[in-house]
């Protein structure tokens, strides 16, 4: 065990010199760290040693031993504080008794007496070292502890393990705040490219991850907590009204490119649908890590709402099983060989788990309520992909044996892939169009925004910017500029009408701004442009 240290005072060097050489340190657990022959220099040696045992003469020229004593008491509470005295010093020892002097002896001193204090004084700093030991241990236990209670909480909560009725109990026994009201749930997933490096890597990201977010996450109306979660940081989001959905939107947009910025990794945010409650968060849990099976489709490094991409989802929509997940994944984003892949393996497992026919019945259930749940969240009517009598009853008695069974949902897997991409691109073509004609409509409008025009479509402005982009070849203002640009050429080309009239009708209310954005897109002002025109006619 480690030895105390030791800090003797006293203003004459033999009597130093002679309790140094007396007493045996080691043997009763200590060792004489320093000396000093006032106060002054006693203080000075006492911050930097740390001393454990001080031992001082009262009566000492520059600072007294009282007057260290009742210093140390202030700078070292633990320290424990023996004097001595002579016989005429009583009253010093009197005072200094009461300013919480652990031991008096009385001058001249003898080694048995001092040694006995010496044993008494390594007895209670024994004790003290254990109870501190102790409460530190306790102390670092529940530290250590409520955050793994808080992490088991949460994963539970968002994983719908707890009853509604002990999520409140269990959140305040563990000090989490869980307030009533509108909750949304987004699972953030660090793009690292390739296979992700190394486990340790990518733990140590995350945890950078759920640092970043914490510290830079900001918006009005909105509270959140952030948490790691299976290999995702989950932000758990109470919003102070529904407006707040596209705002967060907004900011999960702009932490991931300030991620990009300052971590050089670009996140993707699965975005759950709003629930009534902390209680329901699994649910919109679900929705986020749906939404994040989109990336690969949207080309991560952005903000996902379900909302947008599965407008007919319900929060009832759950794959909490490893083998759904990974089935709705490749159904809904996979490619035709990754579908046979994952229903080939379904089937090798259920093949090997040598289940009772009912149970391998109820197997196939789950399967085939997976795809309806799929086709109708995409848009697709279930009679398509099972027939036009599908009452949603199948029995495994159909089947002449799981090969065959195999086949069967491995052919309505793949109809619902390519159904489901169709969907997609069909849709996709439809908003496209839809907000070409909005922008046709409403190009004169100085006020024209991707706000408004999703506010007119229902599409958060993230996701219909990255969607425009992608299928048009250019953003929402380079189209909406090549519009009016297009229809500035019109109306100098063919009317009479004054620059400052046509930039009105393109929607530009400053004629000098017109005349500036016109001439950077064409090389010249709209006054030259009609010129020439007029020139060539």
């Amino acid at each position: 065990m480690e030895e105390y240290r030791v800090l003797l005072v006293d203003d004459e060097e033999e009597i130093r010199t002679g309790i140094g050489r007396k007493i045996d340190w080691s043997s009763l657990g200590f060792v004489l760290a320093g000396e000093a022959g006032n106060g002054e220099e006693a203080l000075e040696l006492a911050e930097q040693l740390q001393p454990d045992v001080v031992l001082t003469d009262i009566k000492m020229p520059f600072m007294d031993g009282l007057e260290l004593c009742r210093h140390l008491r202030q700078s070292l509470p633990g320290a424990k504080l023996v004097v001595f005295s002579g016989f005429d010093d009583f009253e010093y020892a009197r005072q200094a008794m009461g300013a919480g002097v652990s031991e008096y002896i009385l001058k001249p001193i003898n080694a048995p007496e001092l040694m006995e204090v010496l044993a008494k004084l390594r007895r209670q700093l024994d004790e003290q070292r254990m109870e501190r030991r102790d409460m530190e241990t306790l102390r670092r236990r529940y530290d250590e502890s409520l955050p793994v209670l808080r992490e088991l909480f949460y994963t539970r909560l968002l994983s719908g393990q707890l009853g509604a009725g002990q999520v409140q109990d269990r959140a305040a026994r563990y000090e989490i705040e869980l307030p009533a009201g509108l909750w949304i749930a987004a699972l953030v997933h660090a793009d690292l490219g390739g296979d992700g490096g190394e486990a340790g890597r990518d733990e140590l990201i995350l945890l950078s991850v759920q640092s970043f977010l914490s510290e830079h996450f900001v918006l009005e109306g909105c509270t959140a907590q952030v948490l790691l979660y299976s290999d995702t940081a989950a932000l758990l989001v109470q919003l102070s009204g529904p407006d707040r959905l596209y705002p967060l939107l907004e900011e999960l947009e702009r932490l991931s490119l300030l991620s990009q910025s300052y971590l050089g990794i670009p996140l993707t945010a699965g975005v759950g649908t709003i629930c009534q409650g902390p209680e329901e968060l699994h649910r919109s849990v679900e929705g986020a890590r749906s939404a994040l099976d989109y990336r690969a489709l949207t080309g991560g490094g952005r903000a996902i709402y379900i909302g947008d991409l599965e407008p007919q989802s319900t929060a009832d929509l759950s794959f909490e099983e490893k083998d759904q997940r990974l089935l709705s994944a490749a159904v809904k984003l996979g490619s035709p060989e990754e579908v046979e892949q994952v229903v080939r393996g379904l089937m090798e497992r259920l093949n090997q788990t040598g289940l009772s026919l009912s149970k391998c019945h109820l197997f196939l259930l789950e399967m085939v309520t997976c795809l309806v749940r799929l086709a109708r969240s995409g848009g697709v009517g279930v009679e398509e992909i099972f027939g036009a009598n599908f009452t949603g009853a199948v029995s495994i008695s159909d089947f002449s044996s799981l090969e065959e069974l195999g086949r069967w949902l491995g052919e309505r897997c793949l109809k619902l892939h390519a159904l489901l991409g169709k969907q997609r691109t069909d849709s996709t073509w439809r908003l496209v169009e839809q907000a070409k004609e909005y922008i046709a409509g409403h190009y004169a409008d100085e006020q024209l925004s991707v706000e408004a025009l999703c506010a007119h479509i229902h599409l958060s402005p993230t996701y219909f910017s990255t969607l425009f982009k992608r299928e048009v070849g250019m953003s929402f203002t380079a189209y909406v500029t090549q519009v009016r640009m297009d229809e500035a050429v019109r109306l100098l080309r063919d009317t009479d009408e004054k620059t400052y009239r046509i930039a009105e009708k393109t929607g530009f209310s400053d004629p000098n701004y017109f005349s500036y954005v016109f001439k950077r897109h064409f090389g010249l002002s709209p006054s030259k442009f009609r010129a020439g025109q007029r020139g060539q006619g």
